[in-house]
This record gives C-alpha cells, sequence and structure tokens, in this order.
C-alpha cells in the first residue's frame, strides 16, 4: 500500500470498497502473449484488446472480469483435471494451492502440468493450455449468455444471495432468502467478495465482509456501519433486511453511540426493564 498520513472517513470507506487486483492484469499480460490472434474472429479479438487494458477492477458492468475468471478457470482444468481426476480436481479447485498456482504456476513455461497425458501423440505446452482455455471460456459464455457480449457483465454471473436454513426450500427463499443482488468486488482484493471457481461458471458470493465499520477516535459520535442484511433475525421484522441494499452499493450508516440521539431519533424503543 502507498503511504498516506491524512485518513479519514471518506478515505477510509474508499479503501474497504475497493475491489481492484494489482496481481490479475500482470496475469493477463503474460498469458496474452501465447494467444494466438490468426486463429480469432473480430469479436474476440475486440474483447482481447479490452481483456489487455483491463485495470483488474470489478465494476458490474465489467465484461473483462468475467472473461478473465473464465479463463483462469479453464486454465486450471485443462491443466489440472487430466492427472487428477474430475473428482480429484474438484477438491483441489477448493484448496489455498490453486490460488497460489494461478499465479505462480502459470508463469510458468515449463512444467509437466502442461502436457495432457490423455493425449500421448501430443505433447502440449503452455501456449496450447492458454488456446485452449480462450476457447474453452468463449463457447461457455456463449453457452451461457448468448453471442452477445454485453451480457457478459460481472453482474450477471457474481451474485450474493443470504440464505437461510428454512430458505433452501425452494417455495420458501424468497421468504427467508436475502437477495440474490449482482454485487461488484471479487476474491483475493480489500471488497472480498470470495466465490468457488466450479463447473457452473457462476460466481455466487461464498464469503465476504460480515460488517463494514469505520470508527474515528477523534469523532467517536460520528462513526459509520454497515451491515450485510439487518439488526434482526426475525424474517418478519422490518430490520431482518433494511440494510441489504445499501450494502450492497457500498453505503453506510451513522452509528448512534448515545442515549439522547437514541431517544430522539429512534422510531421506536425497546427497553428491557429488571423484574422487581
Amino acid at each position: 500500500m502507498e503511504e498516506k498520513n491524512d485518513w479519514d472517513k471518506e478515505s477510509v470507506a474508499k479503501m474497504i470498497l475497493d475491489d481492484t487486483s494489482s496481481v490479475n492484469p500482470d496475469l493477463v499480460t503474460e498469458m496474452i502473449k501465447l494467444i494466438d490472434i490468426t486463429y480469432l474472429n473480430e469479436e474476440q479479438l475486440v474483447q482481447l484488446d479490452a481483456l489487455k487494458n483491463w485495470k483488474g477492477d470489478y465494476p458490474l458492468e465489467s465484461i473483462s472480469a468475467t472473461l478473465y475468471h473464465r479463463c483462469v478457470y479453464y486454465v486450471l482444468k485443462n491443466t489440472f483435471e487430466d492427472e487428477l481426476g474430475k473428482d480429484l480436481f474438484k477438491q483441489f479447485l477448493g484448496t489455498h494451492l490453486s490460488k497460489r498456482q494461478i499465479v505462480h504456476g502459470t508463469k510458468r513455461e515449463v512444467g509437466v502440468w502442461w502436457d495432457n497425458v490423455l493425449t500421448p501423440e501430443k505433447k502440449e505446452t503452455r501456449a496450447d493450455i492458454a488456446m485452449k482455455s480462450f476457447a474453452d471460456a468463449w463457447a461457455s459464455l456463449i453457452s451461457d449468455f448468448g453471442e452477445d457480449t454485453s451480457l457478459w457483465q460481472w453482474g450477471n454471473l457474481h451474485t450474493l444471495e443470504h440464505g437461510h436454513p428454512i430458505g433452501q426450500v425452494p417455495s420458501l427463499r424468497k421468504y427467508f432468502n436475502v437477495g440474490p443482488f449482482s454485487v461488484n468486488g471479487s476474491r483475493e482484493v480489500i471488497n472480498n467478495m470470495s466465490f468457488p471457481y466450479d463447473s457452473t461458471g457462476l460466481y455466487k458470493v461464498s464469503s465476504g465482509p460480515s460488517t463494514r465499520r469505520i470508527v474515528d477516535f477523534s469523532d467517536i459520535e460520528n462513526s459509520m456501519s454497515i451491515l450485510p442484511t439487518g439488526q434482526s433475525g426475525n424474517p418478519l421484522s422490518p430490520y431482518y433486511k433494511d440494510q441489504a441494499e445499501l450494502y450492497i452499493n457500498g453505503e453506510f450508516r451513522k452509528m448512534m453511540m448515545n442515549k439522547e440521539e437514541i431517544i430522539k431519533k429512534s422510531a421506536s424503543i425497546l427497553n428491557f426493564v429488571p423484574k422487581g
């Protein structure tokens, strides 16, 4: 992180919501060199050029973010699944080792993993894997969203839904679950809306900030916070999910820190009085 000595609440809020990776664009630069553009059509060239200039950020409208993660998944799949088999490869995707492999392993020009052991008549190279992975990612996105690349936006794949045990029953889902919402952020960034890779190609958030809170110790009573859903665990309460969209939009609520403010600004107050 760059040195900064003038932090305030606004700059901390901006930092908390930062969703830019400095690592991913470097990996893109490395892998694009391996793509033979003579095999690409016009739209593929357009999106590859956009990916080349991608900053590594994750706004909802980003197509490059979507294409990047589809390509990464297929690079992992085409590199390891032939040796590991489908079941072990699925387990591998859930490990930190797979995360480390994305950057460090992919940059290795020579390695035994590049060769597909299921094609003994040919010895694949890193360039072969890169080309096949780009083609597979492109084909999978067309299968999922159609040929109109404007529909490949990050917000159409990266979603957050707060599940409730009873909400696992399909007919009760809309009453107990909160969401789903399209959400920016990603894995391995400060706004860590993380998700697993799997064969669906959909990035459903599996973990993220359980709360966001900013406290200026020189101005305690103007602290800010936000919860992913709401203060209440009762689905019938108006406070069950009243903070959900604020959270998704990167907004905050003022924390009421003294009795006078609470009494003055609260629409309803619940008092607990000791018995006797």
